[in-house]
């Protein structure tokens, strides 16, 4: 797709987009690195036990839930 054949509209949408794929990857990569750190606690072997995938999904959940809130509350912050 060439720059040029953008529209304000359409290019605005991309940049949108685009800012919306950064914060995933930021918010996973966050979530990665607090579960693990908290879960993870000696040397992982081929498969998780099951205390270490019960806290990687309880930690996951709460990390989601958190952020969800978050966002809400900075959304009713600008209206």
């Amino acid at each position: 797709m060439d720059a040029s054949s953008l529209n304000s509209a359409e290019l605005q949408r991309l940049i949108s987009q685009e800012k919306e794929r950064a914060m995933m990857n930021e918010m996973v990569a966050k979530l990665t690195s607090a579960c693990w750190d908290k879960c993870i606690t000696g040397t992982p072997g081929s498969k998780f036990s099951s205390s270490e995938s019960s806290c990687l999904s309880n930690c996951a959940q709460r990390y989601m839930d958190m952020s969800i809130i978050i966002m809400k509350r900075f959304q009713s912050m600008q209206i």
